[in-house]
């Protein structure tokens, strides 16, 4: 489009910082047919920001958190009639001010394109905004509380406050032939020679001391709202101490860490042994997580900088520990080995599946194996059944939760 077809004069790529500082132009690199083009990293200080905006370029790329910025430093002087947004997902927020501010400008772009491998985490009510950013209304419609009055009706609800958006019937299918002409879908494995997934469920069993205060924090927890509802917040909460819990840690009221159990550090240690030397990816969900595993394993590593990508993929970092927040998109570390082992889960489906894709991506030659820890008889069950099954929304935590006060009611 820039140089053969003359479609474009400049473009614009917003990404998460990770993939702005790095992956944009590793990917350049490796294409004969692409070296040519120059990439601009908008990124740093704002002094370094504004000197990468006047640098001479093709292409240039900067973090989704400095969005909002650029939109303010051009205003309807904006200069990049193509823009691609790489994880269009970070924009499923209406209210979310990167959302607002390109919306502004989104009349002076003549392209955009949006990537995303999970465009509708938390069901279909994510879709509005990102559509939005691509056609302006003109399909899903021109404000979100049109789009949630056509195609939804309330859910779980607290008073006025609505938790949860259901679709009516027929919706589905209604939303997806607007969206015909306008998306592109694709999976890796439809094209490529992908290897094999293997998921593994490693059961935890946690000792009789440390199950004894995880069932005493569940019950002291859950019972004050047997009778009432719950909130999103309070739901939040709860299954925040107990995931915190099941893992073997929890903070107290003073932000301390008190630890309950070994467990999932033993169980951690039987999977590494087995790798046999082979490195090993860890996903944490807690700082504590993290904190304990290093003092576990003093080999153990946490991705923080460039280099820390480097040397996993030269295969030199045994053991990697990373936050699915902060390696779940756009990272390419399939080089860098092929197990992966969640310590600790996570409700966000998002998350879970960016995290994987690290490994189980283009250019991987080994079967993933994919080992989740599971304290038995913890909220860590209801994690997992909601991400086996892809359905996990704040409905979901909502029922399981329910469930735990419901078990104690029984008793």
């Amino acid at each position: 489009m820039l140089y053969n077809y003359f479609d474009v004069q400049k473009v614009l790529v917003i990404a998460p910082l990770r993939v702005a500082q790095k992956t944009w132009t590793d990917e350049v690199r490796k294409w004969d047919h692409l070296k040519h083009l120059r990439i601009s990293k908008v990124l740093g200080t704002e002094k370094q920001r504004l000197a990468a905006l006047q640098a001479k370029a093709d292409i240039w790329v900067i973090n989704r958190e400095n969005v909002e910025w650029l939109v303010d430093l051009y205003g309807k002087d904006w200069p990049f009639d193509m823009v691609v947004i790489d994880e269009l997902s970070s924009f499923k927020s209406s209210k979310a001010k990167r959302f607002r501010a390109l919306r502004k400008v989104r009349p002076c772009i003549k392209r955009i394109v949006g990537l995303t491998g999970t465009p509708a985490p938390n069901g279909l009510i994510d879709l509005w905004p990102q559509v939005y950013l691509l056609d302006q209304g003109e399909r899903l419609g021109k404000t979100v509380t049109g789009y949630r009055s056509r195609y939804f009706d309330p859910g779980k609800r607290n008073r006025t406050v609505i938790f949860s958006w259901d679709p009516k019937p027929g919706a589905e299918e209604a939303i997806y032939s607007k969206l015909e002409d306008l998306c592109v879908s694709m999976s890796s494995e439809d094209w490529l020679q992908m290897p094999e997934r293997i998921d593994r469920e490693v059961m935890v069993q946690i000792p009789e001391a440390a199950r004894a205060k995880y069932d005493q924090l569940e019950r002291n927890l859950l019972l004050p709202f047997a009778g009432g509802d719950i909130t999103a917040d309070t739901m939040a909460i709860l299954s925040n101490k107990l995931m915190q819990m099941a893992n073997g840690a929890v903070y107290d009221e003073n932000g301390s860490t008190r630890e309950i159990h070994q467990a999932k550090l033993e169980a951690l240690d039987d999977i590494l042994e087995a790798a046999n030397g082979q490195p090993v990816l860890v996903f944490y969900n807690y700082q504590h997580d993290r904190d304990r595993i290093l003092k576990h394993i003093p080999t153990a590593r946490v991705l923080d900088t460039e280099d820390d990508i480097e040397k996993w993929n030269q295969r030199k970092i045994p053991v990697m520990l990373a936050h699915p927040a902060s390696a779940g998109h756009g990272l390419n570390l399939q080089a860098g080995g092929n197990i992966i082992v969640w310590f600790g889960l996570t409700w966000s489906l998002e998350l879970y599946l960016q995290a994987i894709a690290r490994l189980y991506r283009q250019g991987q030659d080994k079967s993933v194996i994919v080992h989740h820890l599971i304290a038995e008889g913890t909220i860590d069950e209801a994690v997992m059944k909601a991400l086996a099954g892809r359905y996990v929304s704040q409905k979901a935590l909502l029922e399981a939760v329910r469930a735990r006060i419901e078990k104690y009611q029984a008793a």
